[in-house]
């Protein structure tokens, strides 16, 4: 599993709790989750579970201060294109997605950071030792 999957699975899990469509989790539960509570209860609870693998995943590689460090190179970049004029941030459903693609590309980084680190140093990470 590549990178680009490991993204876009996280690009989906995000873009699917909220994006600026009427197409999102939180919309849906919103307007008809009082009429399928079971289901508005269910589908929170997938969501919960990618949530959990991605940021316990995302935390363990690269800690929160790595994750600080990815969102502002995202946040450089995005502030670099827009001074040279090539990304434009007037329309407010496009902030909405860059924000979904940047949150996805810091959880994608977390998920394959140990990976990167092996192909770079030789070395696995191993976090739990049973005893």
């Amino acid at each position: 599993m590549g990178f680009l999957t490991r993204w876009f699975f996280a690009f989906a899990l995000l873009a699917l709790t909220f994006n600026p469509t009427q197409y999102n989790y939180i919309n849906w539960a919103r307007d008809y989750g009082a009429m399928n509570l079971s289901i508005a209860v269910l589908l929170a609870l997938i969501l919960t579970v990618g949530y959990i693998i991605y940021l316990r995943a995302t935390l363990r590689s690269i800690g929160a201060g790595g994750m600080v460090l990815v969102l502002a190179i995202i946040g450089a970049l995005i502030w670099v294109l827009y001074d040279l004029g090539i990304l434009q941030l007037d329309n407010s459903s496009f902030q909405v997605w860059l924000g979904v693609f940047a949150l996805s590309f810091v959880l994608g980084i977390g998920l394959s950071w140990s990976h990167v680190r092996r192909a770079l140093s030789g070395q696995s990470d191993v976090d739990d030792v049973d005893e």
